[in-house]
């Protein structure tokens, strides 16, 4: 029997550790764990604070490009944006070239918000990447942004 296809490692004998999605999933649960607190402090889910991390660099995008970068589920994102909303946290717009598609906007009193979260955020990363080498930070993150251009879903 001619079989040419790789033989594929098994999760057991590659390891946890060594297993590349694991690894990113310990992370990021353990740099959201970090940020509970604060969030809490200031009434933050994680859905909200993601929305609002993404709309202060990314000015006015439609919800479903929203849910593609806060990576979060369009029904979770929406009861966020309208917690957020509610709050006076960020604005919605109907799109002008669409009546059908919403644009969502941070406000003044959401980017303080964000503003007060971000140096917990910054130093959350910053211990991440503590006794790394920033060549080593720059290659890793690198190779992160080719790895999402990899599987990509969508244009963003």
């Amino acid at each position: 029997m001619n079989d040419e296809s790789p033989i594929i490692p098994r999760l057991g004998e590659i390891g946890l550790t060594n297993f590349a999605p694991y690894l990113m999933n310990r992370i990021m649960g353990r740099y959201n764990a970090s940020l509970r607190e604060e969030m809490a402090d200031q009434g933050l889910t994680t859905p909200k604070m993601r929305a609002l991390a993404v709309l202060s660099v990314v000015d006015g995008p439609l919800i479903r490009e929203l849910a593609v970068y806060t990576v979060t589920e369009q029904s979770t994102l929406s009861r966020a944006l309208d917690q957020l909303q509610t709050e006076g946290l960020i604005r919605r717009e109907v799109d002008t070239a669409d009546s059908r598609a919403v644009r969502v906007f941070i406000s003044d009193a959401g980017r303080a918000a964000f503003e007060q979260l971000w140096p917990h955020m910054a130093a959350a990363q910053a211990r991440m990447f503590r006794g790394i080498a920033e060549e080593e930070r720059r290659a890793f993150v690198a190779t992160l942004q080719k790895m999402l251009a990899n599987i990509r879903k969508h244009e963003i």
